[in-house]
């Protein structure tokens, strides 16, 4: 018998992919989401998300809505969640309601009518900074930079004796550092989902997405990932701006890599319960990643703007440690940076994207929420 499954915030960049994913291999799929003008500008159906899915249109706190998308439902998804670190840290409220008290509603409601699995989507952010190595060799959790540190541009995590840390791969069992409004609602949905789950008897796997591009994204949501956020600019024919100087590293993972590791984290006995990077397993900065989404739209005469600043919440390097999800999903990402970049451009052609990067920019410098 078929399978249905769940997303919320399914119509979305990541979870239309999902459902591409869940759909070719034979389930059926529903998706409940609200729709959000921020990144459905119209908020109308998006043309990408296939025919075949069964949409519900309603917000993840109402719960009668949630109760109805429930209904004879195998397993779920809870992908529905505002992002952005940057604005989390005004719409604190917002954040907090749409994040946490929709995630307490949904398991609520599960508690009343059980799934058999339910994934959710965490973030790298709530990593804060990565896994470093210090002067002596010792492994050190991150920490955070001063407000003197990074007044005086200085971006570099140092050790206790002033030496610049060597950045490292991070594994899950790197202890958090919630440094953002919107990480700590990721982790609270992680948590709360694996809490729940084992309290009901329902199975919850968890995974901390890293940075993830490609074709759907919101090209007008200057609060999406950095890759759109520069594609904007680009179509635009404006630079890209860059916070501090540039070197900061991240993990830029193809959506398609994402959707497989999500049907994974749905069909893998063993994930039950554990906690799982999703990411490309490789570190890039954000310089060189602008340099080459350049390179893929042709715009190699527009050169990217250092800017010397820094969020509140922004963090120096964090990259992906993926060998849990190797050895227990069996996941390995396929799409290669530059393919996926190819692939990016391609679909960027005759897209059109309202450059909001500046305006965001002065919402967070009016508010003093950058250095």
């Amino acid at each position: 018998m078929t399978k249905t499954v769940l997303l919320t915030g399914g119509a979305g960049f990541v979870g239309s992919f999902v459902a591409d994913e869940l759909l070719a291999c034979g389930y059926h799929v529903r998706v409940l989401d609200a729709l959000e003008a921020q990144v459905h500008s119209d908020g109308a159906c998006p043309s990408y998300l296939d025919p075949s899915v069964e949409l519900l249109r309603g917000d993840i706190r109402d719960r009668d809505t949630v109760q109805r998308a429930l209904r004879g439902v195998d397993a779920v998804f809870h992908l529905a969640a505002l992002v952005g670190v940057g604005q989390s840290m005004y719409q604190i409220e917002r954040y907090t309601s749409v994040n946490n008290l929709g995630t307490a509603i949904l398991l609520e409601s599960l508690a009343d009518q059980p799934v058999e699995r339910l994934v959710v989507a965490s973030s790298m952010s709530i990593y804060g900074e990565g896994l470093y190595r210090d002067g002596r060799g010792q492994l050190v959790g991150g920490g955070e930079r001063t407000l003197a540190q990074l007044q005086a541009r200085d971006w570099e995590l140092r050790d206790q004796n002033g030496e610049v840390m060597e950045p490292l791969p991070t594994p899950e069992t790197k202890i958090p550092s919630l440094s953002s409004v919107y990480a700590l609602s990721k982790y609270d949905q992680e948590r709360l989902c694996l809490i729940t789950g084992r309290a009901y008897g329902f199975e919850a796997v968890a995974l901390r997405f890293f940075n993830i591009y490609g074709p759907r994204q919101a090209l007008s949501n200057p609060y999406t990932g950095v890759l759109a956020i520069f594609a904007a600019r680009y179509l635009n024919h404006r630079a890209p701006l860059i916070n501090e100087d540039g070197w900061q590293q991240r993990d830029f993972v193809h959506v398609r890599d994402v959707a497989r590791a999500c049907r994974l984290a749905l069909e893998t006995p063993d994930a039950a319960g554990e906690v799982f990077n999703v990411g490309s397993g490789q570190a890039r900065s954000v310089r060189d990643v602008a340099a080459s989404l350049a390179r893929a739209l042709d715009r190699t005469e527009i050169e990217a703007e250092i800017v010397g600043k820094c969020r509140v919440g922004d963090i120096r390097h964090c990259f992906a440690d993926i060998s849990k999800a190797r050895r227990v999903l069996d996941f390995e990402p396929q799409v290669d940076f530059e393919d996926g970049l190819a692939e990016l451009a391609g679909w960027l052609e005759g897209q059109v994207a309202i450059d909001r990067v500046e305006s965001a920019g002065a919402e967070l410098a009016a508010r003093g929420l950058t250095v």
